[in-house]
């Protein structure tokens, strides 16, 4: 089984959304130093995770994939993407796919990963939650293992920010409480903030959305689907389940 650093420590956890802070404020100072630590093991951190079984990691990626389905001319947004893992799939089906992420060395990999993809409609760069740093049209927003680091005040924030953007469709991979957690016996370590589901569901409707999927992967991981109330796509909604142990 993973160590709770090993699983917490995979590809797109690095995103954080305080922006609008002044350089010199303590939130942008770690914020600096969670980029700068990631950057110093972004040249060997795909090859140091690609040897180790990460079942829920997987299955939460896998899962945000397929719940943001885009169109052929969508452009996706992918919110702390780290070296590209999701970006660099969703760009196979969509129109442009946009990476931001607060780590250079990262951002830096996952160019290289598009580079020898020979992927031209998926851009890198760096940007926060609450800016991005992208100001074109957004179709869907995903992020994956990074929304975990902001405390709750700031992931409603960050879903407000998300919400400013305009996108038809949000999908929420990361640490969530369900409600039924052993505390006793955490999968992830103190320095990841899960947020409890009903908060999220909150701030999602706030931000004028509907929650359209649930999906439970473990009592401290899911995968959150939400829908534009006032767009005309299809949706339906679902609760499933799934199965895999960390």
């Amino acid at each position: 089984m993973d160590s709770p650093n090993e699983t917490v420590d995979d590809d797109r956890r690095v995103a954080v959304a305080i922006d609008g802070c002044p350089r010199d404020d303590p939130v942008a100072r770690e914020i600096g130093a969670l980029g700068d630590r990631f950057s110093h093991i972004a040249q060997h951190y795909d090859d140091k995770h690609a040897s180790e079984e990460k079942p829920i990691y997987n299955a939460c990626a896998s899962l945000v994939v397929d719940h943001a389905a885009p169109r052929p001319d969508d452009v996706v947004l992918d919110l702390g993407t780290g070296t590209g893992l999701i970006a660099l799939a969703l760009a196979e089906d969509a129109g442009h796919v946009v990476g931001r992420d607060i780590s250079e060395g990262m951002i830096e990999q996952a160019r290289s990963k598009a580079a020898d993809g020979g992927l031209e409609n998926v851009e890198f760069g760096y940007g926060e939650f609450r800016d991005p740093q992208y100001d074109g049209d957004v179709d869907i927003v995903v992020s994956n293992f990074a929304l975990h680091h902001l405390p709750d005040d700031g992931k409603r924030e960050a879903i407000a920010a998300i919400a400013e953007l305009g996108p038809r469709r949000v999908v929420l991979g990361d640490a969530m409480d369900f409600g039924s957690a052993d505390p006793d016996e955490p999968l992830f370590d103190h320095g990841v903030d899960a947020a409890n589901v009903g908060l999220l569901v909150d701030a999602l409707t706030d931000g004028g959305f509907a929650v359209t999927a649930v999906e439970r992967l473990h009592d401290q991981v899911g995968v959150l689907v939400a829908h534009r109330t006032n767009t005309d796509t299809e949706v339906e909604t679902a609760s499933r389940e799934s199965t895999a142990e960390p």
